[in-house]
């Protein structure tokens, strides 16, 4: 899958799917019902607090990329050093989240052909992260200044393509995306770990069927 296609990809789903902290096992359930509930794109992120976990996220994102293959399409995200494109790289990722704008995290990104998604919050962050290179940016903590605030942003630079992260759920999604972001990134208003603890994996697929069922 080429960087184009990736591209494509968000433009079209919509939705990247935010996971954090699961086991292999659980990873490979969750994966699976989202896809059937119509989500196909799926961000495994690191943990900046725990170092020595960075490598199960790597394993992480090279079994979803192994056994989702064809299916899901599978970034890295909290990237927020060019060793950790790498590392993400190296696992089979495909594209990079972060949670700030970094130019040499973007430049490493576009190096290895991958697709950029820094984060970003105000107009001067923003034109920066795309000026940088980033192929979308993810407003980020959207959710705290609402829907007016991206209208607001998105007037006068509705050129770049924006994705709204943190507190989007099933209720605002719709919002967002009239508010003219192209997609979101969900975390735990979809990936709900009680769920996925108690093997409901069924629930994370009506769910995904309802973030769908907001885009036109």
């Amino acid at each position: 899958m080429t960087r184009e296609d990736i591209i494509q990809k968000i433009y079209e789903k919509k939705i990247i799917a935010i996971v954090r902290g699961l086991s292999s096992e659980n990873m490979l359930g969750l994966a699976n019902a989202l896809y059937a509930g119509g989500i196909e794109l799926m961000e495994v992120t690191f943990n900046q607090k725990d170092p020595s976990s960075w490598s199960d996220t790597t394993d992480a994102i090279k079994l979803l990329s192994c056994e989702m293959e064809g299916r899901m399409v599978i970034g890295a995200g909290t990237v927020t050093t060019p060793e950790l494109v790498q590392m993400a790289y190296d696992a089979g990722a495909k594209y990079i989240v972060s949670p700030d704008t970094k130019k040499a995290v973007i430049e490493k990104t576009k190096e290895l052909a991958m697709v950029s998604l820094p984060g970003a919050l105000t107009p001067s962050e923003i034109t920066s992260a795309y000026e940088y290179g980033a192929d979308f940016v993810k407003l980020f903590p959207v959710s705290n200044l609402g829907v007016s605030y991206v209208k607001a942003v998105r007037a006068p630079l509705s050129h770049i393509p924006m994705l709204a992260v943190g507190g989007v759920n099933e209720k605002n999604f719709k919002d967002f995306l009239d508010a003219g972001v192209v997609g979101a990134g969900v975390g735990g208003n979809l990936v709900n770990k009680s769920w996925i603890e108690a093997g409901e994996f069924d629930r994370i697929t009506a769910l995904a069927r309802e973030f769908v069922s907001c885009i036109d």
